[in-house]
């Protein structure tokens, strides 16, 4: 077989676990918060829930640590598909996405502005005004 077309199977396996590791890290975060609400619903002790979302962002971390391995091997492989003359657009995802990266102040704005927009902000709200209300309510 062609080194190239192992190449560009290799980046598509690659490429495929990058985006399990998001969604894995995703789902985390997602549990985290379950966690935290039901443990605030329950009156569970404030340090419980801290430990408990201390384990969920080391185990993240973890997550995001072999993310990066593979982050790593994905700019390896488009690097030689580049230099094989067979690189496919869509094979020079991270190298492109490398090159145009914004720096540490523009990438923290293009957060916060994706966090504001409404269809991103709409289920944290209401969370925490059930959250203030509650707390509200307690010291009824």
């Amino acid at each position: 077989m062609e080194s190239a077309t192992l190449l560009g199977k290799e980046w598509q396996t690659l490429q495929d676990n990058h985006e399990r590791h998001e969604q894995n890290a995703l789902f985390i975060k997602l549990a985290c918060l379950a966690l935290g609400i039901a443990g605030l619903a329950t009156g569970l002790p404030l340090s419980w829930i801290a430990f408990t979302v201390l384990l969920c962002w080391i185990q993240e971390g973890i997550f995001k640590t072999d993310q990066s391995r593979l982050a790593d091997r994905l700019l390896g492989v488009e690097l030689l598909l580049a230099q094989s003359g067979m690189a496919a657009p869509a094979m020079q995802l991270h190298t492109g996405w490398l090159a145009s990266r914004p720096g540490s102040s523009a990438l923290l704005v293009s957060y916060f502005a994706s966090a504001i927009r409404p269809t991103v902000a709409f289920p944290y709200l209401p969370i925490l005004l059930m959250l203030g209300l509650g707390r509200c309510l307690s010291w009824l």
